[in-house]
């Protein structure tokens, strides 16, 4: 029977290091600062998640500042032949369900990276906290998104409004759920590895 565990603590999850075919994540740390913000830096990656337009590097230290302090993020760097190339992570801004978030530098979409290093993010969490489903969610406009939350599983749950920074207002997205036990029937879509 699985316990009631509480969101990871910063201990927890900054030891951790996510490793899959092609990718390896890891906690990010000031030493990033600079590819974070040439990476999150371009207007299409604001346009579709909650970052700012432009990203500044100030933006990018209070990131790794926050990643680093709070005990309710599970977030990586996603890096690919040893360079980032993006970051994904599950928060928990609800007490019920965390969310899964991720974004990659243009350069490196549609490679499959996105898809790669959600899936080893969603292993790291149903494995080690017990929780019912992870949300998720994806901009109506943007159906890559939403194809990777469905190869990974996610069911669709209906629309809402979000606010987006860059946009200065808000815009409709696509909500998304992935039960455990759904998860559990996927389980066997690839290998991720953590080392600790």
């Amino acid at each position: 029977m699985l316990q009631d565990i509480p969101p990871p603590t910063l201990r927890e999850a900054g030891r951790c290091v996510l490793e899959t075919e092609r990718l390896t994540l890891r906690r990010p740390t000031l030493a990033d600062v600079n590819a974070i913000a040439r990476l999150a830096g371009d207007r299409r990656i604001a346009q579709n998640t909650r970052l700012p337009h432009p990203y500044l590097q100030d933006h990018a230290v209070e990131f790794v500042r926050n990643v680093a302090n709070s005990p309710r993020e599970a977030v990586f760097l996603i890096e690919h032949n040893y360079k980032p190339i993006g970051a994904v992570g599950a928060s928990w801004r609800e007490a019920d369900a965390p969310e899964l978030g991720y974004w990659l530098g243009v350069d490196h979409w549609g490679q499959g990276f996105a898809t790669e290093a959600a899936r080893a993010v969603l292993d790291y969490t149903f494995e080690e906290f017990d929780i019912a489903f992870i949300r998720s969610f994806a901009r109506v406009t943007n159906p890559a998104s939403r194809n990777i939350l469905e190869k990974c599983g996610f069911q669709w749950s209906g629309v809402e409004l979000h606010r987006f920074q860059s946009l200065g207002s808000s815009a409709p997205v696509d909500c998304f759920r992935l039960t455990r036990g759904v998860w559990a029937s996927l389980k066997n879509w690839g290998s991720s590895t953590r080392r600790t």
